[in-house]
């Protein structure tokens, strides 16, 4: 028997306009942020940089494949991942393929990077069943310019990611376990969004956004929480293929 309140259609009713109250709230604010968003300013990439695709090495420009927008997120696959990349990011990367079609109908391209080298990039995305491009930084300035990554003394000098990786808490042990790395390489990649914007051969840099942003979850944690009970599995995440049933 649920422990959870049970009421009638009118209680119901008379909390469910509560809450559209603060959705509706929420919404309102949403629109503010996004025209936030839109005013940011642009900075122009004045680097060179270059990138190992499946179709060859590629400039920065090159990757948005003729479009005028790159939309690229930074799954935490770093050089010294021996297991693959983290189950969080490929959760969120599963749910990418789809949105392809729609999204380069829209000016948008979109792509992840790793760190790790392109062939095993390669290998883990026919794993996975991905059909975005995938992309590699490894030996390249471009996510230590880009805060995507941090060296070893940048990670070494903040207190929050030394003491995790001083007294890591079981979850996070079980995560580098998953990863086949040690915390000090494997939490010096962040998961983030990152978007460019390219205009009379020129790319600019627009935006940002890293965990732990709400943005930067898969889609079906968005979905989960319109569902009555509460996730159960805390900061355990799983890779499709690797689910214990």
């Amino acid at each position: 028997m649920s422990d959870h309140t049970i009421g009638t259609r009118e209680e119901w009713q008379t909390a469910r306009d509560e809450l559209a109250g603060l959705e509706a709230e929420q919404a309102r604010q949403n629109e503010e942020i996004k025209k936030k968003r839109l005013e940011l300013p642009w900075v122009r990439v004045e680097k060179e940089y270059v990138f190992d695709t499946e179709d060859g090495r590629k400039t920065l420009a090159e990757l948005f494949d003729g479009r005028s927008q790159l939309l690229a997120y930074n799954v935490m696959f770093g050089p010294d991942y021996t297991l693959g990349a983290c189950p969080g990011c490929t959760s969120l990367a599963d749910g990418l393929s789809g949105s392809l079609v729609h999204l380069n109908h829209r000016d948008v391209t979109l792509i992840c990077f790793s760190r790790a080298p392109i062939d095993r990039l390669t290998a883990y995305k026919r794993r996975m069943g991905w059909e975005f491009p995938y992309v590699s930084t490894y030996d390249s300035d471009f996510p230590f310019d880009f805060n995507l990554a941090l060296t070893p003394e940048q990670a070494k000098a903040i207190p929050e990611v030394s003491e995790m990786v001083d007294n890591p808490p079981d979850w996070l042990e079980e995560w580098s376990g998953q990863i086949g790395a040690e915390l000090k390489d494997g939490m010096r990649e962040s998961p983030s969004w990152i978007a460019f914007a390219r205009d009379n051969g020129t790319v600019y840099h627009t935006y940002t956004v890293s965990a732990p942003d709400p943005f930067v979850a898969p889609y079906f944690s968005f979905l989960l929480e319109r569902m009555p009970k509460p996730p159960t599995e805390g900061f355990r995440a799983w890779r499709k293929d690797e689910y214990p049933d």
